[in-house]
């Protein structure tokens, strides 16, 4: 019994274990996304058109969405590192320091591999 016990604590443990670098990264997505959306009209950026924001906006929150569903996370993981990239090339046009949105791209494929790490194997050859 105590076994079967310990078996599911550490199955539980093991789960939020997994899911806990994707938290932080969503804690990152979303109030970005959600503050393009609603903010659209911010200036000091590379393009100032409210429709590029509010389009930025979309493509973080249906990224994110599909980040957090298991079926389509590698699809959400490639928009938002997509997404990333950009802004990294963003910062680095504008000589701002771009380390730390690296290691938020970083953290997002991180994210991914531990959730799915059989998405990053290669599969042999026949």
């Amino acid at each position: 019994m105590t076994e079967q016990k310990k078996t599911g604590i550490e199955s539980t443990l093991s789960r939020i274990l997994i899911w806990l670098p994707t938290l932080a990264i969503i804690l990152f997505y979303i109030p970005n996304a959600l503050d393009k959306l609603i903010n659209h009209d911010q200036t000091g950026k590379v393009v100032e058109s409210s429709t590029v924001m509010i389009t930025a906006g979309v493509f973080i929150l249906i990224g994110t969405t599909l980040f957090l569903y298991n079926k389509t996370i590698l699809i959400g993981t490639s928009m938002l590192v997509l997404y990333m990239t950009f802004i990294v090339l963003i910062h680095m046009y504008k000589g701002k320091p771009s380390e730390i949105v690296i290691l938020i791209l970083m953290a997002t494929i991180f994210a991914s591999y531990i959730r799915k790490p059989l998405l990053f194997h290669q599969k042999p050859e026949k």
